[in-house]
C-alpha cells in the first residue's frame, strides 16, 4: 500500500514517491537536447549515432511526502469499547506504518500537542518503533478547543502534505471554525470522525431516568429515556454527521464516519482505500 495525496505536492527529500517533475531514478520520461553544462552520463550515445546530435535523457522525480495525523485525545474520546481514543491510535499506527514503508515523513500528533515538545518527524521503516512508543505516550484529558488545537498544529507545522484529523468532532463551540482554519492550509485533508457503537445507536443499552455528566466540563443534564427522545437523538446525529459531510465537501476535505465497531484492518483496506487516502 502507499497514501495518495489528492494534491501534487513537492517533497524535500528522495523517496518512493512518483513526483510530476523531472529529476533522477530509474522511470524514464523523455528526452531533450543537450546544452553546455549538462551532465555528461545521461547522453544517449545511441541516440547520437543515429542522428548525429545530442540528447539526454529524463526520468521521472521520485520524492518523499509529508504525512501528518492529527488526534483529539480530549476525555469525550476515552469512551466505548475500545474506546474512540485507543482506535484513533490504532488507525494513526496503520497509516504511519505505510507511510514509513514508503519512506514518506510521517509526524502523528494530538490536538494538545505543546509548541515546546512536538511530535517526532519519522522516516523509513527502522522508526516504526519510535512511532508506537509515542503512541503508547497519548493518554486521553487534553481537552483543548477544536479550533486552538488545530491553529496550533499549523503553527507547529507548516509543510505541505496530507492531514488526517482522527476525531469524534464534540466541541460544544462547533466544529466549523477549526475545519474552515485547517481547509486554508496547503494541505489534503481527511477528516475521520470516530464514534462507538452505543453513541451512534443507543436505543439497546441506555433506559430508563439518568443523569448524564459532561465527561469535559461537568455539565449535567436529568433526562428519561422514552422512544420520542431516542428518536429525536437520532434525527439530531444524522444532522450533525450530514453536516459535517456537507461542510467538508465544500471545501475540498475528505470526510468519513468511523464506527470503532469496524476493525482498523478493515477501515483501512476498504473504506480509506475507496476514499482515495490508500492504495
Amino acid at each position: 500500500m502507499e497514501l495518495v495525496s489528492r494534491k501534487v505536492f513537492r517533497g524535500r527529500m528522495k523517496g518512493e514517491r512518483r513526483s510530476k517533475r523531472k529529476g533522477t531514478s530509474v522511470e524514464f520520461a523523455d528526452f531533450r537536447p543537450y546544452v553546455a553544462g549538462d551532465d555528461l552520463r545521461f547522453i544517449d550515445w545511441n541516440m547520437y549515432a543515429r542522428l548525429d546530435r545530442l540528447f539526454l535523457k529524463m526520468f521521472l522525480e521520485e520524492e518523499d511526502l509529508h504525512f501528518y495525523t492529527l488526534i483529539d485525545a480530549s476525555t469525550s474520546m476515552d469512551f466505548g469499547t475500545p474506546s474512540k481514543l485507543t482506535y484513533a491510535k490504532q488507525l494513526a499506527a496503520a497509516l504511519g506504518f505505510v507511510g514509513l514503508c514508503r519512506t514518506d515523513r510521517v509526524r502523528i500528533e494530538t490536538l494538545g500537542t505543546s509548541t515546546r515538545k512536538p511530535g517526532p518527524v519519522l522516516r523509513g521503516r527502522q522508526s516504526v518503533w519510535r512511532m508506537l512508543d509515542y503512541l503508547d505516550g497519548i493518554e486521553p484529558g487534553e481537552n483543548v478547543p477544536l479550533l486552538e488545537g488545530a491553529k496550533n498544529f499549523c503553527l507547529r507545522n507548516s509543510g505541505k502534505g496530507i492531514l488526517v484529523l482522527i476525531t469524534d468532532l464534540m466541541d460544544k463551540s462547533g466544529f466549523e471554525p477549526a475545519l474552515r482554519f485547517l481547509s486554508t492550509q496547503q494541505m489534503d485533508v481527511y477528516v475521520i470522525q470516530t464514534l462507538a457503537p452505543v453513541e451512534l445507536n443507543p436505543a439497546e443499552q441506555i433506559k430508563g431516568d439518568l443523569k448524564l455528566v459532561d465527561c469535559e466540563d461537568g455539565d449535567i443534564a436529568e433526562i428519561t429515556v422514552s422512544r420520542p427522545l431516542l428518536d429525536k437523538y437520532k434525527r439530531t446525529l444524522d444532522a450533525f454527521v450530514d453536516g459535517a459531510r456537507t461542510f467538508c465537501a465544500k471545501r475540498g476535505m475528505a470526510y468519513m464516519l468511523a464506527n470503532t465497531e469496524v476493525p482498523v484492518g478493515s477501515l483501512v483496506s476498504n473504506y480509506l482505500r475507496q476514499r482515495g487516502l490508500v492504495r
